[in-house]
């Protein structure tokens, strides 16, 4: 299955939207939060890097990040990698809560990494009313 990682500048936070999602995946789904920067608010690429390697099982990760410093974060993150798998892994353009949420019911099913991704994605049309 593809792994999901959530980023975001608060480890609860990112811990939070894990456990909303994990509610609604698959066992074995690996989503991994990789939230806050040494103990305080922010973002730590080498926690990042770290996060998308445990959620990999070979067939891809989505990184979900909630505000833009989290993207700058995540695009190191992948500079720290194997450059094996910084072909496997998409930063997506999502609502962080939403778009993990449809992510990981998406990687559920058994999808591809572009499945998954454009799940993740899709969920910035979800309209509330």
């Amino acid at each position: 299955m593809v792994g999901i990682v959530v980023v975001s500048h608060s480890a609860k936070a990112a811990e939070g939207i894990v456990e909303m999602a994990a509610q609604m995946s698959r066992k074995g789904q690996k989503i991994i939060a990789a939230g806050g920067a040494n103990g305080t608010i922010g973002t730590d690429a080498t926690l990042i890097a770290a996060a998308i390697e445990a959620a990999d099982t070979g067939e891809g990760v989505v990184v979900a990040v909630d505000l833009g410093s989290a993207v700058l974060s995540a695009e190191t993150a992948l500079e720290l990698l194997p450059v094996t798998l910084q072909t496997r892994v998409q930063i997506a353009d999502a609502p962080v809560l939403e778009g993990t949420v449809s992510a990981v019911v998406q990687a559920s099913l058994g999808s591809t990494l572009a499945e998954v991704l454009a799940a993740a994605e899709g969920a910035r049309e979800l309209r509330k009313k």
